[in-house]
């Protein structure tokens, strides 16, 4: 299963993505998070992630960086300091 959520991923990334303007409002993209998310938790926990994050991929939210955590978490990372 994981392999073919991360196939699909790709093909959107290759196919989908390039065609369209950027919009994500994180760093790294809503793509690339999930695959890293599916790769470290597995497919499961992976999408539940990856679903969170683009429901938080909103105008309404500042963005900027937000890597996959250490643990499972659907939450944002915390802001540090350096980033306000």
């Amino acid at each position: 299963m994981r392999q073919i959520l991360m196939r699909g991923i790709r093909w959107y990334q290759r196919k989908i993505s390039v065609a369209t303007p950027a919009h994500c409002r994180y760093w790294p993209t809503c793509s690339t998070y999930t695959l890293e998310a599916i790769d470290r938790f597995g497919a499961f926990k992976g999408s539940l992630m990856g679903t969170a994050r683009i429901l938080r991929c909103q105008p309404l939210v500042k963005g900027g960086f937000d890597p996959v955590p250490d643990h499972f978490s659907l939450r944002r990372n915390p802001v540090s300091e350096e980033e306000k």
